[in-house]
């Protein structure tokens, strides 16, 4: 599927909104081809990534706990990619 997407279940600590929703961001970018939004997409887009998310919160919450962690650590736990969003936020008007 989408090589951006990770694996939330099993995390410690657990997956966060912001993981999930990026996530979810993610899968819906993937299957819509939207890379930026328009006033046309914004909306639909928006809406699905919200429901996308609520579904995954619910399912991670409902599955049974992991005997292993999963093999990578999310992007939003990497300090390198944490340093590049807190830049991009200074850079903003």
């Amino acid at each position: 599927m989408c090589r951006n997407i990770t694996t939330l279940r099993g995390l410690e600590p657990a997956a966060t909104t912001e993981e999930i929703e990026a996530a979810a961001r993610q899968y819906v970018r993937k299957v819509t081809g939207v890379q930026s939004l328009s006033d046309a997409t914004r909306d639909p887009f928006e809406a699905a990534v919200a429901e996308i998310a609520a579904i995954t919160t619910r399912l991670l919450g409902e599955l049974p706990d992991r005997r292993q962690p999963p093999a990578t650590v999310p992007p939003l736990r990497r300090p390198e990619v944490r340093a590049r969003m807190a830049l991009k936020e200074l850079k903003k008007p």
